[in-house]
């Protein structure tokens, strides 16, 4: 017959699904009782009432347990998590609120609250994907470029910015809302991506009119108040242009990256220079080009550069940067977007998936940052 111990040691490898630690370190696990004939109960304490991913839990707790000699059986039974023990997960996870420090006192802080990212020693990445004008596939390029990251080992986020047009819920397949941990927002994922985006907080079909301040409110939470679990990689899905939002997340990530998408006709590079422009200005750099719906293939296996030639190119050789890639125009990239699932997944051997992921090694090894001082607000 196993012991209490014994139980125990068996769970502390078994983790939230959410957030990732050990149900023993997190205090989930309340009571645990064996029976003379072997049968285990256990008392599991779930952080919030209706937890979405309790089947989840269920599923790991009774797998660990059912291999211990001895075992003839296992129940499980839930309870919820009282607000001061949630305060407690939220102050061991060290996240959602701003560590104490005092507003103001140091770039990337606003009404008293630390954007994680630019603390000292902090691993991620930032990404801002961005593009002069709408309609040329940038949040497509996001989300495909996000799970080609995570499949290639990294841990990823999404910061779904174009608060007006908000579409990576969709294209990622979350059809979840965030779990709220004593104000502390676990977003959900999927495909090996955690996203935040305002589409989980508006009902459907509802317009988005702010102005500058609610925007930058927004944004604010979004990556302060929110567990990322310090990603390798945070992408930026951005608004098309150079307005509010753009001017904010260079307040909040001053080591962030720029990539940005364009498509290969003159009008549209012209206007995409517009947003190497941007950055430069508030002192983030271009790191690369990412060209969209470069060809189309027919049914004759002959390309048809439907909207041009030599943008994304040029582009880059005016900002002195590498084009990363070129993608071509497939209905199967549409389609992922709509149904959740993306083509870097959904056809992992095609042309564009194979340039998804070339794209995304590119950006994971060539383009790294050769040092990240201890300064959060200095890279070289």
């Amino acid at each position: 017959m196993p012991t209490h111990e014994q139980v125990i040691d068996a769970l502390r490898p078994v983790e939230d699904p959410e957030l990732h630690r050990s149900i023993v370190d997190l205090g989930m696990v309340r009571d645990v009782t064996i029976s003379p004939e072997g049968n285990v109960a256990v008392l599991i304490a779930l952080t919030v009432a209706g937890c979405p991913l309790r089947n989840e839990i269920q599923n790991r707790v009774g797998g660990a347990i059912a291999p211990l000699p001895g075992v003839t059986g296992h129940t499980l039974e839930f309870t919820v998590m009282t607000d001061q023990e949630r305060e407690a997960v939220r102050a061991m996870l060290g996240g959602g609120h701003s560590h104490g420090a005092p507003a103001g006192q140091a770039h990337g802080h606003a009404e008293g609250k630390a954007v994680p990212f630019n603390q000292p020693g902090n691993k991620t990445r930032p990404l801002l994907i961005s593009s002069g004008k709408g309609g040329v596939g940038k949040s497509s390029v996001t989300v495909n470029l996000a799970v080609a990251l995570a499949g290639q080992g990294y841990k990823v986020g999404i910061v779904d910015a174009d608060i007006y047009g908000y579409s990576i819920p969709r294209m990622l397949g979350t059809d979840r809302d965030p779990v709220v941990i004593d104000d502390m927002l676990i977003p959900p994922a999927n495909h090996g991506v955690s996203c935040i985006s305002i589409g989980y907080f508006v009902p459907e079909g509802q317009a988005i009119i702010w102005r500058g301040p609610m925007l930058h409110k927004a944004l604010e939470q979004f990556l302060a108040d929110v567990f990322w679990d310090e990603p390798d990689f945070l992408l930026i899905d951005m608004p098309p242009g150079t307005g509010d939002i753009a001017l904010s997340l260079s307040q909040y990530l001053p080591r962030a990256e720029v990539y940005v998408v364009t498509t290969p006709q003159p009008a549209a590079q012209k206007v995409a220079a517009l947003s190497a422009a941007m950055a430069a200005k508030v002192n983030l750099p271009v790191k690369g080009i990412i060209e969209n719906m470069s060809w189309f293939t027919g049914d004759d296996g002959k390309r048809y550069e439907i909207f041009g030639a030599g943008g994304g190119q040029e582009l880059a050789d005016d900002l002195g940067v590498p084009l990363l890639g070129r993608l071509p125009l497939v209905p199967e990239l549409r389609e992922g977007g709509d149904n959740g699932t993306p083509i870097v997944l959904a056809h992992p051997d095609s042309e564009v998936a194979q340039a998804f992921q070339e794209i995304a090694r590119r950006i994971a090894t060539e383009l790294k940052p050769k040092k990240i001082f201890s300064s959060a607000l200095k890279v070289t």
